[in-house]
This record gives C-alpha cells, sequence and structure tokens, in this order.
C-alpha cells in the first residue's frame, strides 16, 4: 500500500499549481492533506476510484484536514471527541480491518510560542488517543506535526532553538510518542540522511537554498514495522510551502 501526506497551504490555491498532475502521478491508496484552508461547498474534487473524508474548521479559510482512499474504510471519526479540540478540523481517522490510519495537522506554537501552552494539552490528548486505538489495533499517523524533531532534521538547529517547531518541549512531546512503541518512519529508514526537508519558509529563497525543515511525517506502530518497506520524501513537488511524504507498506 501507497499512502501520501501533504500539507497544501490551501488547497484551492494547490490546485492551480499542479496538484491533480501529482495525484495522478502519485495513484495512492490513501492521501491525506492538511490546512486544506476551505469550508463545505468551496471545493468539488473529481476523484474517481477514491471515497473522500474532509474535517473542517469552524473558522474559515483556516486549518483544515482531508482524507482520500480506494478502500472503504470500516469506519471514518472526526476529532478526538474532545470539543476543546476539535473545532479546527485537525484529525480524521479512518479504520481499517487491520489497522487506524490518522490524517493530522497539529497546532502551531506560533510567534513568540503564544500558543505553546494550549499545543502542550493538544499533544497530551492526542498521545492518548492513540494509544486509545492501539489498544484495539494497530496506528499509523501523517501529517504536518509542526515540530523538527533533532537537529538534524533543520537546516539552522541553533539560531532556531526554542523557536516554534523547534522548542524542547514540542520536542519532547515527540519523544514521548516514540517511547510509547511507534517509530519516525523516514528515520527508521535513514537514520542519518541529512539536507532533506519537508518545509521551507517563502521568505529569503528558503526553498532555493534548501534551508528547511522536515516537519511532516509519516508515524507507525512498532506493530507494523515488519510491514513497512519505504519512506519518501518528495522534495521535487512544488505547489505549497510542503513537499509531499511517502509511506510503503505490505
Amino acid at each position: 500500500m501507497k499512502f501520501i501526506s501533504w500539507n497544501v497551504n490551501g488547497l484551492r490555491a494547490c490546485m492551480g499549481k499542479g496538484f491533480m498532475d501529482f495525484f495522478k502521478e502519485a495513484d495512492a491508496d490513501i492521501f491525506c492533506l492538511q490546512e486544506t484552508k476551505l469550508s463545505e461547498g468551496q471545493i468539488e474534487m473529481d476523484l474517481p476510484g477514491y471515497r473522500q473524508y474532509w474535517n473542517y474548521a469552524d473558522k474559515k479559510g483556516y486549518s483544515g484536514t482531508a482524507m482520500f482512499t480506494k478502500k472503504e474504510p470500516l469506519k471514518v471519526t472526526y476529532g478526538m471527541g474532545i470539543p476543546e479540540h476539535d473545532t479546527e478540523g485537525r484529525v480524521i481517522t479512518a479504520e481499517f480491518e487491520d489497522f487506524y490510519v490518522i490524517c493530522v495537522y497539529v497546532p502551531n506554537s506560533q510567534r513568540e510560542l503564544a500558543r505553546l501552552d494550549y499545543r502542550m494539552k493538544w499533544e497530551e490528548a492526542f498521545l492518548e488517543y492513540i494509544c486509545g486505538l492501539e489498544k484495539k489495533k494497530p496506528v499509523l499517523y501523517c501529517g504536518d506535526l509542526n515540530v523538527a524533531h533533532n537537529e538534524i532534521d533543520l537546516k539552522n538547529p541553533k539560531t532556531n532553538h526554542q523557536n516554534a517547531g523547534f522548542t524542547d518541549q514540542e520536542r519532547a512531546c515527540f519523544s514521548k510518542v516514540l517511547e510509547n512503541g511507534y517509530l519516525d518512519s523516514f528515520r527508521f529508514f535513514y537514520p542519518d540522511t541529512k539536507d532533506v526537508y519537508s518545509w521551507w519558509s517563502y521568505m529569503f529563497k528558503a526553498r532555493e537554498k534548501n534551508t528547511g525543515w522536515r516537519i511532516d511525517y509519516f508515524v507507525v506502530s512498532e506493530k507494523l514495522k515488519e510491514r513497512m518497506k519505504d519512506a519518501k520524501i518528495h522534495t521535487q513537488i512544488q505547489g505549497s510551502d510542503h513537499c509531499p511524504v511517502e509511506l510503503d507498506i505490505d
């Protein structure tokens, strides 16, 4: 099975920048989107062979996730079942016979870490959520996690230390996920690979200079380790300030 995840930073804009070309070329079994920035009815997607699931934020033009899947899930749920965390369209969970797939867009801590306290509550709730599902069957989740886990995962770790996405607190939350029986799929296959990122600022020619961050992930239950075949980051794909990431499993 091929899984793709992409923060499109506004799906309507991305549609005008080649989204469908990549979608068709990728031919993924499950294709997840973050930051769709849509309200219901604002776009019609013609995706033959795919079922579509959308989670919209209450606030217009903000956040939002989507999942397109060839195989019909047993069940699809939206959010974590926690009203405080479920107004921004950040989580879609699809249950299949032998695992759960979650598309997630983790809150950004924002400038001057204005939202870091909320982010910490959200991280705690999400870890509890996935661990609860894991008791039933293995979980794999993907999306823009808004954290570069280690120094190898961003170009300038020293000057970005304690900036949003590279605070000790955010990194510790991701470490805690891994300690609870999950794998960072890209690092599982490529533990020492440097200079491969999934997000670049639109400023200062960051993408041209490859001054980036790896903040888009597939995180996989250790129970699925033997089924994992490869993880990829499609750095050549334009259309957003993020590029798509991929996971291949048997």
